[in-house]
């Protein structure tokens, strides 16, 4: 084997693992969203969270990891979608993020003075 075949093997092996250790991180993220909509009250739509963001970071050990911040959308009234967000390190939940409820604030009424 020359270098050209060890590093495609290398380069395969490094993009399964990151495929395999991905697909953990994604279900840590979708348990998470989960339960805190279940929590909340709310209902975790379309039964998925999407990765917005990845990149390394560091632990509290000071371990290299990789921090992902993954989208997911949630209702509260069941007429509507909301946003919300999971970051994990690693496979462990760093923040959720589930917004405020918003008000729509009626305009003032134009005619009355």
């Amino acid at each position: 084997m020359d270098w050209i075949e060890l590093l495609f093997l290398a380069l395969l092996a490094g993009g399964v693992w990151l495929w395999l250790d991905s697909i953990g991180a994604r279900e840590a993220g979708v348990q998470a969203a989960r339960k805190a909509c279940a929590d909340e009250g709310l209902l975790f739509l379309d039964d998925t969270v999407a990765i917005r963001s990845l990149r390394p970071a560091r632990d509290d050990e000071g371990r290299l990891r990789l921090r992902r911040v993954y989208a997911f959308e949630y209702s509260d009234t069941g007429d509507n979608r909301r946003s919300g967000s999971v970051t994990l390190l690693g496979r462990i939940v760093e923040y959720l993020h589930v917004r405020p409820q918003l008000y729509v604030v009626p305009k003032p009424d134009e005619t009355c003075h």
